[in-house]
């Protein structure tokens, strides 16, 4: 999701202001209608998915947190966590997705160091874990046309 579909469609909005000129020659015309109607394809395929992604990753980093405030050596880090993964999604406005989202990403990343700091074997599964849901957040975010 990123960049946001609001940045899409704000740069499409740009385009179309800049090629209402007449004296844009055809052929530039052509190519940024073409471009434009592939931004509008895959604007569309984002948003139509963007609050699903994020409720469901929430769901997930949440879940993570939860995990590591039970292995966390860290004090801070672990009242921090707890509190992060017993919060829920109380808005499906995309914003409000997308902020909470970002504080979970944050903490995943303070506690996927401290994990990497660690040999026990409690910690490798829980990184194992949170790599596994980066890869799953990844599959998740993967437009229709992706190569890969």
């Amino acid at each position: 999701m990123k960049p946001d579909v609001s940045q899409v469609l704000a740069d499409l909005a740009g385009r179309v202001a800049r090629n209402a000129a007449p004296q844009i020659p055809a052929a530039q015309r052509a190519g940024e209608l073409g471009l434009s109607a592939m931004l509008l394809g895959l604007a569309a395929e984002m948003w139509d998915g963007a609050a699903e992604i994020l409720v469901q990753e929430n769901v997930a980093l949440r879940t993570l947190l939860g995990s590591g405030a039970r292995l966390s050596q860290d004090n801070a880090r672990r009242r921090w966590l707890v509190e992060l993964a017993g919060g829920r999604d109380t808005s499906l406005r995309l914003s409000a997705l997308q902020s909470a989202n970002a504080e979970l990403r944050v903490a995943l990343i303070a506690l996927h160091a401290e994990l990497e700091r660690r040999d026990d074997a409690e910690a490798k599964a829980l990184e194992a874990e949170v790599w596994g849901e980066l890869v799953a957040g990844a599959e998740r975010r993967r437009l229709s046309g992706s190569p890969i």
